[in-house]
Protein backbone atom coordinates (compact mmCIF):
# COMPACT_ATOMS: atom_id res chain seq x y z
CA UNK A 1 0.00 0.00 0.00
CA UNK A 2 1.69 3.14 -1.17
CA UNK A 3 1.08 7.18 0.11
CA UNK A 4 2.53 10.15 -0.74
CA UNK A 5 0.79 11.46 2.68
CA UNK A 6 2.79 10.15 4.85
CA UNK A 7 -0.81 7.83 6.24
CA UNK A 8 -2.27 4.97 5.14
CA UNK A 9 -6.24 4.32 6.40
CA UNK A 10 -8.40 2.05 6.94
CA UNK A 11 -12.47 3.29 6.44
CA UNK A 12 -15.80 3.43 5.65
CA UNK A 13 -16.59 4.57 2.27
CA UNK A 14 -20.18 5.48 2.78
CA UNK A 15 -18.50 7.96 5.93
CA UNK A 16 -16.54 9.60 2.72
CA UNK A 17 -19.10 10.40 0.05
CA UNK A 18 -18.96 13.82 -0.02
CA UNK A 19 -15.50 14.08 -0.70
CA UNK A 20 -15.15 14.37 -4.54
CA UNK A 21 -12.05 16.54 -5.05
CA UNK A 22 -9.04 18.19 -3.61
CA UNK A 23 -10.85 21.15 -1.86
CA UNK A 24 -13.69 18.50 -0.06
CA UNK A 25 -10.38 16.22 0.64
CA UNK A 26 -8.91 19.12 2.18
CA UNK A 27 -11.87 20.09 4.32
CA UNK A 28 -12.67 16.84 5.54
CA UNK A 29 -8.92 15.38 6.40
CA UNK A 30 -6.16 17.56 5.74
CA UNK A 31 -4.91 19.01 9.41
CA UNK A 32 -4.82 15.94 12.35
CA UNK A 33 -7.81 17.32 14.17
CA UNK A 34 -9.99 16.94 10.98
CA UNK A 35 -8.25 13.13 10.55
CA UNK A 36 -9.16 13.08 14.24
CA UNK A 37 -12.84 13.94 14.30
CA UNK A 38 -13.06 11.00 11.70
CA UNK A 39 -10.94 8.11 14.18
CA UNK A 40 -12.94 9.61 17.25
CA UNK A 41 -16.46 8.83 14.93
CA UNK A 42 -14.94 5.53 14.28
CA UNK A 43 -15.32 6.32 10.43
CA UNK A 44 -10.91 5.97 9.62
CA UNK A 45 -7.84 4.01 11.33
CA UNK A 46 -4.68 5.38 10.32
CA UNK A 47 -1.61 3.68 9.62
CA UNK A 48 0.34 6.58 10.43
CA UNK A 49 4.41 7.05 11.06
CA UNK A 50 4.58 10.16 9.27
CA UNK A 51 6.36 8.30 6.11
CA UNK A 52 5.25 8.45 2.73
CA UNK A 53 6.21 5.16 0.65
CA UNK A 54 4.92 1.81 -0.17
CA UNK A 55 3.88 -0.49 3.24
CA UNK A 56 2.76 -4.50 3.32
CA UNK A 57 -0.23 -4.20 5.22
CA UNK A 58 -2.30 -7.78 6.41
CA UNK A 59 -5.45 -7.18 7.99
CA UNK A 60 -7.10 -9.97 9.81
CA UNK A 61 -10.38 -10.43 10.42
CA UNK A 62 -11.96 -12.13 13.72
CA UNK A 63 -14.91 -13.00 15.62
CA UNK A 64 -15.66 -12.65 19.28
CA UNK A 65 -15.23 -16.73 19.14
CA UNK A 66 -12.42 -16.42 17.52
CA UNK A 67 -10.35 -12.87 17.51
CA UNK A 68 -7.57 -12.09 14.84
CA UNK A 69 -4.20 -12.39 16.86
CA UNK A 70 -0.78 -12.64 15.76
CA UNK A 71 1.13 -15.87 14.71
CA UNK A 72 4.28 -16.31 16.95
CA UNK A 73 6.55 -15.16 14.45
CA UNK A 74 4.74 -12.24 13.98
CA UNK A 75 4.75 -11.72 17.95
CA UNK A 76 8.21 -12.28 17.57
CA UNK A 77 9.22 -9.63 15.03
CA UNK A 78 6.51 -7.20 17.10
CA UNK A 79 8.09 -3.61 17.52
CA UNK A 80 5.38 -1.61 18.93
CA UNK A 81 1.56 -2.03 19.21
CA UNK A 82 -0.83 0.21 19.00
CA UNK A 83 -4.32 1.14 21.39
CA UNK A 84 -7.26 0.34 19.68
CA UNK A 85 -8.88 2.41 16.91
CA UNK A 86 -12.78 2.21 17.02
CA UNK A 87 -13.88 1.59 13.24
CA UNK A 88 -17.70 1.46 12.54
CA UNK A 89 -18.73 -0.17 9.17
CA UNK A 90 -21.79 0.13 7.28
CA UNK A 91 -20.36 -3.19 5.70
CA UNK A 92 -17.78 -2.13 2.94
CA UNK A 93 -14.21 -1.34 3.76
CA UNK A 94 -11.20 0.12 1.49
CA UNK A 95 -7.56 0.91 2.72
CA UNK A 96 -5.63 3.33 0.90
CA UNK A 97 -3.22 6.18 1.67
CA UNK A 98 -5.42 8.88 3.37
CA UNK A 99 -4.53 10.73 0.05
CA UNK A 100 -7.55 8.53 -1.86
CA UNK A 101 -9.98 8.56 0.83
CA UNK A 102 -13.15 9.79 -0.74
CA UNK A 103 -16.20 8.90 -2.97
CA UNK A 104 -13.78 7.93 -6.25
CA UNK A 105 -11.97 4.71 -5.72
CA UNK A 106 -8.20 5.18 -6.79
CA UNK A 107 -6.71 2.39 -8.78
CA UNK A 108 -4.83 0.96 -5.45
CA UNK A 109 -7.65 1.45 -3.21
CA UNK A 110 -8.42 -2.36 -1.59
CA UNK A 111 -11.93 -2.82 -1.00
CA UNK A 112 -13.56 -5.72 1.08
CA UNK A 113 -16.87 -6.36 2.40
CA UNK A 114 -16.93 -6.55 6.39
CA UNK A 115 -20.17 -7.37 8.19
CA UNK A 116 -21.40 -4.52 9.50
CA UNK A 117 -20.98 -2.92 13.16
CA UNK A 118 -18.43 -2.09 15.75
CA UNK A 119 -14.63 -3.28 15.46
CA UNK A 120 -11.65 -2.70 17.35
CA UNK A 121 -8.54 -2.01 15.48
CA UNK A 122 -5.50 -3.24 16.75
CA UNK A 123 -2.32 -2.09 14.61
CA UNK A 124 1.06 -3.66 15.12
CA UNK A 125 4.08 -2.24 13.43
CA UNK A 126 6.57 -5.27 12.28
CA UNK A 127 10.48 -5.38 11.99
CA UNK A 128 9.76 -8.12 9.38
CA UNK A 129 13.40 -6.61 8.04
CA UNK A 130 15.53 -7.85 11.32
CA UNK A 131 14.03 -11.42 11.04
CA UNK A 132 16.64 -13.98 9.75
CA UNK A 133 15.91 -14.79 5.51
CA UNK A 134 13.38 -11.76 5.53
CA UNK A 135 15.42 -9.37 3.55
CA UNK A 136 17.39 -10.64 0.23
CA UNK A 137 20.86 -9.60 -0.63
CA UNK A 138 19.50 -6.97 -2.80
CA UNK A 139 17.84 -5.53 0.07
CA UNK A 140 14.76 -6.04 -0.98
CA UNK A 141 11.81 -8.33 1.17
CA UNK A 142 12.32 -11.95 0.45
CA UNK A 143 9.15 -13.77 -0.72
CA UNK A 144 8.64 -15.12 3.34
CA UNK A 145 8.77 -11.48 4.49
CA UNK A 146 6.71 -10.80 7.00
CA UNK A 147 4.58 -7.20 6.20
CA UNK A 148 5.18 -4.18 7.50
CA UNK A 149 1.59 -4.04 9.30
CA UNK A 150 -0.30 -6.03 10.97
CA UNK A 151 -4.32 -4.96 11.68
CA UNK A 152 -6.11 -7.29 13.69
CA UNK A 153 -10.06 -6.13 13.23
CA UNK A 154 -12.40 -7.83 15.74
CA UNK A 155 -15.81 -6.85 17.41
CA UNK A 156 -15.80 -4.57 19.82
CA UNK A 157 -16.23 -6.47 23.27
CA UNK A 158 -18.97 -5.82 25.60
CA UNK A 159 -17.09 -3.54 28.18
CA UNK A 160 -14.66 -2.21 25.70
CA UNK A 161 -15.58 1.63 25.73
CA UNK A 162 -11.83 3.28 25.38
CA UNK A 163 -10.27 3.64 22.28
CA UNK A 164 -7.60 5.50 20.41
CA UNK A 165 -8.31 8.98 18.79
CA UNK A 166 -4.75 9.97 17.38
CA UNK A 167 -4.08 10.74 13.99
CA UNK A 168 -0.24 9.14 15.43
CA UNK A 169 -0.70 5.75 15.45
CA UNK A 170 1.59 4.54 18.11
CA UNK A 171 3.03 6.84 21.18
CA UNK A 172 6.77 8.29 20.67
CA UNK A 173 9.48 6.49 22.59
CA UNK A 174 9.06 6.68 25.75
CA UNK A 175 5.08 8.18 26.61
Amino acid sequence: MATDAGMVALWDPQCFLDIVDYETWDAQLGEDEDVERHIRAGALVPINIRSDGAFGVLLRVGGSAQPAQLTEREERQCLVTSEAYLLHTAGQMRLSGIEAVGAEVWTDTVQFDLAAGRYSVVIHLIAWEDEPGGVKEDGTPSDTALSDFMALVNPVAPEQDNFRSAAETFNPPGD
